[in-house]
């Protein structure tokens, strides 16, 4: 997905703890520097402040992070020789979706859950298929079902 020219990510939107790959293209990587370092952070104050090396690849640096909160992800680029790629001073500035509670994964959780039928339960149950066989089998048994009608058009 491309948000912004020359910066690229491998979804089509950031949503929180999930981990992301970004590929940049832009003035560093065509002009052809040897390395650059990812700069970034959440929030407007910048929270979780961290720098990643890129890797160079034929699509531009690369880099891999993790999305932390769902503040707005805030980033800039920095080349080996000290300058910088932000936007002229404003940065790059994307949205964070926060995480959907239903597909959340919880890491590390090996527990099983199990449970326990209550006897009513079984019960209930037990009563339920007695009653729908009961109402199945009656009128056969009463010769009003579909047997019952063959058998007496036989005699």
């Amino acid at each position: 997905m491309e948000l912004e020219p020359n910066i690229f990510f491998n979804t089509d939107k950031l949503v929180e703890n999930d981990t992301v790959k970004i590929s940049y293209m832009g003035y560093f990587f065509q002009r052809g520097d040897e390395k650059v370092t990812l700069h970034y952070g959440f929030g407007n104050e910048w929270h979780d402040l961290n720098e990643i090396e890129m890797e160079k690849t034929e699509l531009g640096f690369q880099a891999k992070f993790q999305i932390v909160g769902t503040d707005e992800l805030h980033l800039c680029f920095k080349s080996d020789k000290g300058d910088w790629d932000n936007k002229f001073g404003q940065n790059f500035n994307f949205e964070v979706k926060p995480c959907e509670k239903a597909l959340a994964i919880i890491p590390n959780q090996q527990e099983i859950v199990s449970y326990k039928l209550t006897p009513s339960y079984i019960f209930f149950k037990k009563v339920k298929l007695a009653v729908y066989k009961t109402f199945k089998y009656i009128p056969r048994i009463l010769g009003f079902g579909k047997y019952a009608a063959q058998d007496d058009m036989n005699y």
